[in-house]
């Protein structure tokens, strides 16, 4: 376990490393001069000068390479043009919002589609089958700016149950907070359902036809116990890994979202400083996403030996 622990992470390292440097290159082949832009057009020599010295742009791409990754390094992401802010704080700051409802939205999504797909795999072809795998279908279909804006008309205009725009944090009302995150989060976790639904469908039904499950039946265990305790763990495989690829896709690609329901998330810090050309700041959340995304398939990974545990001998 311990050697299979850190092999997955050796080999996160050199896919961050590839991360940094394709950040750091689409940023410089972005048309125009990043100084010019974000002063206007009007700006003196002076001034585009001094912001041209303070973001590294009058030295070498190696230099500036060199430069920027040392301070990667020791935490440093810079400081935002618009706000002077530091960028790594802003993100974290940001980041939080928007973990609070992707983990809240998947987790409940897994609580519901996983045993649902299970159940849908045992009844193949029935009209529970059937019934399942067309909502699960019908939810995929929907796409999740749409779902939001209906879950706004329904909720909070027609029925006024719910706040329509703003956000209030937890940590300073958290009633009040709670209620501005219900529908970003179950706008999220419909959606999810529909793919988790399938998976989890696909990988029991996979499993169902192997034959140590037939040789189960044959010794008189019950449809439960063959369903839970002998098909559920092999199958459940795939659907964690599929778990992973969902939170990380969520926790980068949330912006969507977070603009429907107005939520000062990451993906709407990123959307926001792309129409500011803040590049310090686009440059931090593309990093920041990506290494997100390696984090969290690399945790899954790291789990999946408690699912499977021939994976351990690979």
């Amino acid at each position: 376990m311990l050697r299979f622990a850190l092999t997955r992470i050796l080999m996160a390292l050199p896919t961050l490393l590839i991360v940094a440097v394709s950040v750091f290159v689409l940023i410089r082949l972005i048309p125009g001069d990043p100084a010019q832009l974000m002063l206007g057009d009007l700006a003196d020599p002076a001034s585009l000068a001094d912001l041209r010295g303070r973001l590294g742009l009058d030295k070498s791409l190696p230099v500036q390479f060199g430069i920027w990754f040392g301070n990667l390094l020791h935490g440093d992401l810079g400081q935002s043009i618009s706000s002077q802010q530091a960028v790594l704080p802003l993100i974290l700051q940001r980041f939080w919002i928007s973990a609070q409802i992707v983990l809240v939205a998947v987790l409940l999504a897994v609580l519901v589609a996983v045993p649902a797909g299970v159940i849908a795999a045992w009844r193949q072809n029935s009209s529970l089958d059937l019934g399942l795998v067309g909502l699960a279908t019908l939810l995929l279909s929907i796409p999740t700016f749409w779902l939001g804006l209906l879950l706004l008309l329904f909720f909070g205009l027609k029925l006024e149950w719910l706040p329509v725009v703003g956000y209030v944090s937890i940590s300073e009302d958290a009633t009040r907070g709670i209620l501005y995150l219900v529908m970003p989060i179950m706008t999220l976790f419909l959606h999810e359902i529909g793919v988790l639904l399938r998976m989890a469908r696909a990988s029991t039904l996979e499993v169902l036809r192997l034959d140590y499950i037939t040789h189960a039946r044959a010794k008189g265990l019950s449809e439960g116990a063959v369903l839970w305790r002998h098909a559920f763990k092999n199958a459940f495989g795939p659907t964690w890994t599929l778990i992973g690829l969902v939170l990380g896709n969520l926790l980068g690609g949330i912006a969507v979202v977070e603009t429907v329901f107005t939520i000062p998330g990451l993906g709407r810090l990123l959307v926001d400083s792309i129409f500011a050309r803040d590049y310090p700041v686009i440059q931090g959340c593309l990093l920041f996403v990506a290494f997100t995304y390696v984090v969290v398939n690399l945790v899954i990974d790291l789990c999946y030996p408690i699912f499977d545990p021939r994976v351990t001998a690979q």
